[in-house]
Parts: structure tokens; sequence; C-alpha cells
């Protein structure tokens, strides 16, 4: 049974992938029938690079994509533009964030009076001088 799955390259922590056509069996990082691309998810911006016609040949001669594969592919469809990840805060981060959150609106808040109470009062010198 033919899979299209990927195979490691690059260094440690620096991780390549090739999108190969290989038998099920066969090693991961062994030999393989065909190229159909790359990935690099550790670039910033991830970068995708898949022969779609060839893909689509390859889906239609049996071959299965493994799940992380057939994600790829769906990237690929829509224009490589991959999902933002969203960040999931502990309590003790959230209400950090809250605390830092109402303070710099208690500051906001508080210059915005400073300005309101300055603005007549340089106002009422200036008509003390024109007098």
């Amino acid at each position: 049974m033919l899979k299209i799955k990927l195979t490691r390259l690059g260094k440690k922590k620096e991780p390549r992938y090739r999108i190969v056509v290989n038998e099920c069996r066969d090693k991961r990082d062994g030999s393989y029938l065909v190229s159909l691309g790359y990935y690099h998810p550790a670039a910033t911006p991830k970068v995708l690079k898949l022969d779609l016609k060839a893909y689509d040949e390859w889906i239609a001669k049996g071959a299965q994509p493994t799940a992380t594969v057939a994600f790829l592919h769906k990237i690929a469809l829509d224009g490589g533009k991959f999902p933002e990840k969203k960040l999931e805060l502990s309590r003790k981060a959230k209400a950090k964030l809250e605390e830092q959150k109402a303070a710099s609106e208690a500051e906001k808040a508080a210059a915005a009076s400073e300005t309101v109470t300055q603005a007549p009062a340089e106002t009422q010198d200036q008509a003390v001088e024109n007098k």
C-alpha cells in the first residue's frame, strides 16, 4: 500500500520535511518513489510547496495521505496561508493581563482628566494677560 507522507531532513531542532510517496512499511527516512514537495515549519513564515497535480495523480492511483499531509494539502489549496495559533493563557496569566489592562485604563483616564483641568487654567491666564 502506498502512502504520501513526510520524510524528515535538516539539523537537530531545525526540521525540514519532504512530502514523498512511499510504501507504508518502509522506513520514514528511507528511499521513496517520488517527491511531491517540501515543508519548512521552522522558517518564518512557514514554507510549503506541494505539486497539487502530482498529488492528485497519486491519490487517483490509490496512495493514502497521512493526516499531516492531508492537512498540508488543505493549506496548499488555500494558497499556503497557515492558521494562526490561538494562545491559551493560564489563570494567573489571565489575571495579570486583566490587572495590566485596568492599570492602563486608569492611567489614560488620569491623563485625560489632567488635560481637561489644565486647559481652562491656561485660557484664564491668557485672558488675564490680555486685559
